[in-house]
């Protein structure tokens, strides 16, 4: 067995030992990376009373939205009739639909790996003490596999997605191309440092909306003097 190329029997065993005991707390970024922060616990399968502490950071790279249009036509090429007519229906629904597109990369210079040990409720519970100590709102818990190990990563992500994907639809609907959250940002690092009011006046000349948000900007310089 490869853990590059697991089988399909490696990757559904994988899938099916994963538990996420504890997801983060705070929910993926809509309009920028996310770092999450795993703690993967396994028990090797040629030792007893030994647990496999892996821990690293996964970045989850921001969604990004797929046109149904542009769905169809990639997921479709080369089939049929049948295709087709979904096709039409994807395009026919196109203002009801919103497909997103995520990615996450393992950063392989933040694992450590180290064996304890205890027995595995005891070194759960151990590290649950210490991530409550921590309070970090991006770490994860999850019990594995030694091998494939990176599977059950890809559930503990799976299943981060499928917590933050109602608000990332929520978001994009209301603010598709992220202008309006750019110019939040912009007015918040404004308002905490007035060096940067220079920046957000650029910013929305740029963009082409600084008639719109004029009344705003004014008063904001005005109570900075």
């Amino acid at each position: 067995m490869s853990l590059e190329n697991p089988t399909s029997f490696d990757f559904w065993y994988a899938v099916n030992n994963t538990e996420v005991l504890r997801h983060p707390a705070t929910l993926l970024e809509t309009f920028g990376n996310t770092m999450v922060n795993y703690h993967l616990l396994t028990e090797p399968m040629d030792e007893t009373d030994k647990v496999r502490v892996r821990e690293g950071r996964i970045e989850a790279y921001k969604p990004q939205i797929i046109t149904p249009t542009s769905f169809g036509q990639a997921a479709l090429e080369g089939f049929g009739e049948e295709a087709e007519r979904y096709a039409e229906w994807l395009r026919d629904n196109e203002g009801d639909l919103m497909i997103l597109k995520y990615g996450f990369a393992i950063k392989k210079q933040a694992i450590s790996d180290h064996l304890v040990s205890e027995n595995l409720p005891m070194v759960i519970e151990q590290l649950k003490a210490h991530l409550d100590e921590q309070d970090d709102p991006m770490s994860a818990l999850v019990v594995g596999v030694e091998e494939p190990w990176e599977v059950c990563l890809l559930k503990l992500m799976v299943e981060v997605v499928q917590r933050s994907a109602p608000k990332h639809v929520t978001d994009l609907r209301n603010d598709p191309d992220g202008r309006r959250h750019e110019i939040e940002f912009a007015f918040l690092e404004a308002s905490r440092d007035p060096a940067r009011i220079p920046e957000l006046s650029q910013k929305l000349h740029d963009l082409g909306l600084f008639a719109q948000f004029e009344d705003r900007f004014f008063s904001l310089c005005r109570s900075n003097h």
